[in-house]
């Protein structure tokens, strides 16, 4: 009981910054480490040859449209059950938490089984060549299939996150993490198993993941109650949680197609093309990835201070969202920009493969410096149930303006042109987002005015 009462202190009445790290940076180890072990698992199958680095690449963009669907009823319920939170009914939360771990699991299970049927054609969409099909082919059969883990692994961590339990999610992300880290080398080396060795490694971890929750659950340490006799399917669960989740959805499905259109830019140019920009969007994703952590828990924080009407306080945590994501997002950038060619260098030695990622890194990392604000206003609209221009917000850099410049820019500049593309859309983005920043905080100081 007095963990419950901590986390919602911590939501309710503890100093803003303080909460925001407390909730922020949990979540953003365990996202970053989640990043990382995606970058050294294309590290390790990097040395298998070119043609296998290939494969990884276009296997993630699937990997990333599952993980949606965990996200689209993870971080919908997320957003609904920090409102309810802090508008004090539990009873309602815990329907929610349980209706949507359960749906999402279904839905899940049944467009796995679709990509399944359908793999090949799929993976050819998605880039791959005549040479890196069969290692696409052995790599997704084992790590899609098992990615059903994976949407238990990510809705989990969203709904704790929901009520505050980030230490917890960071725990669990990072244990399942360094699993993957240890078996990588072992599975694929050292018991020669191949890219086939570094999906099993992968799948272990995120069941090792799995068993933390539901020990998590079975203790029931939370403050949300996760039971079979919760679930309790709803016209009002199923509007609050998709009217959040399918945005979030539909950035997951985007970013991947973005992914999958990058790599089918640059599929006539050869395998080495097509690797480069695979190995700059693991790159990228560590990166953003610790961006997207860390407003993982400002976003409960935002929607459960939106709930209980404290404009003000709510307020603070954007400002400091802001400075602190802004500010990384800087750092990130020159690193980026100066070590370039070491960081490539990484994912082979190709020196065609090299310099085109060299190249593509530093442009992605120029306009990084912008992601920060971007993602504190997406975030910040989808947290307080405004769903509309959360989407817009969340799908103009990978969406709304991608896939314009995607057909656009290659067609025009060639391979150069495909360089180009998330750079430009980037900035594009940043625009759109500086119209809706100054929309909601005007509105935020005028709430915050008839308070007084």
């Amino acid at each position: 009981m007095a963990n419950k009462s901590n986390r919602i202190f911590l939501l309710e009445e503890a100093k803003v910054s303080s909460a925001l790290l407390k909730l922020g940076i949990p979540t953003m180890v365990g996202m970053l480490i989640s990043a990382l072990y995606n970058a050294i698992d294309a590290y390790f199958v990097g040395g298998l040859g070119m043609s296998q680095m290939g494969a990884v690449s276009v296997v993630f963009p699937i990997v990333q449209i599952i993980i949606g669907l965990g996200m689209m009823f993870g971080a919908g319920a997320s957003s609904y059950v920090s409102r309810l939170l802090g508008m004090g009914d539990n009873e309602q939360a815990n329907k929610t938490a349980s209706t949507s771990l359960f749906s999402g699991l279904l839905v899940g299970a049944i467009i796995i089984i679709g990509i399944m049927v359908f793999l090949d054609p799929v993976l050819t969409s998605l880039g791959s060549t005549e040479t890196i099909l069969p290692y696409a082919r052995a790599y997704a059969k084992i790590y899609v299939t098992g990615s059903i883990v994976n949407i238990f692994t990510v809705m989990m961590n969203n709904l704790l996150t929901a009520q505050g339990a980030a230490k917890f999610t960071m725990i669990a992300m990072l244990t399942g993490s360094i699993v993957n880290i240890i078996l990588d080398p072992v599975m694929i080396y050292g018991l020669d198993l191949g890219i086939e060795g570094a999906a099993i490694a992968t799948v272990i971890s995120l069941c090792i993941n799995m068993a933390l929750y539901i020990g998590y659950i079975a203790k029931k340490k939370g403050v949300l109650s996760f039971s079979v006799k919760n679930i309790a399917p709803s016209k009002t669960i199923y509007a609050e949680v998709l009217k959040i989740g399918i945005p979030v959805l539909m950035f997951q499905i985007l970013a991947s197609a973005a992914m999958g259109s990058i790599n089918t830019a640059a599929k006539p140019y050869g395998d080495y093309a097509v690797a480069a920009m695979g190995a700059v969007t693991r790159i990228m994703t560590v990166v953003i990835y610790v961006v997207f952590g860390f407003l993982k828990g400002f976003q409960p924080f935002a929607g459960y201070n939106y709930g209980a009407k404290k404009f003000d306080r709510l307020k603070k945590s954007i400002k400091l969202c802001m400075v602190w994501t802004t500010v990384f997002c800087i750092i990130a950038a020159i690193v980026l920009i100066i070590f370039a060619n070491p960081i490539v260098s990484l994912f082979g030695t190709d020196m065609e493969m090299v310099g085109l990622a060299e190249k593509a890194l530093r442009l992605n990392a120029v306009l990084f410096v912008t992601f920060g604000f971007q993602m504190v206003y997406a975030s910040l609209y989808l947290a307080i149930g405004k769903s509309l221009i959360g989407s817009i917000l969340s799908l103009s850099r990978q969406g709304i303006f991608f896939f314009p410049l995607i057909f656009v820019l290659p067609y025009l500049f060639d391979l150069t042109g495909v360089v180009w593309v998330q750079p430009t859309a980037d900035l594009l983005a940043t625009v759109l987002t500086v119209i809706f920043a100054v929309k909601i905080n005007r509105a935020l100081s005028a709430e915050i005015s008839k308070d007084k």
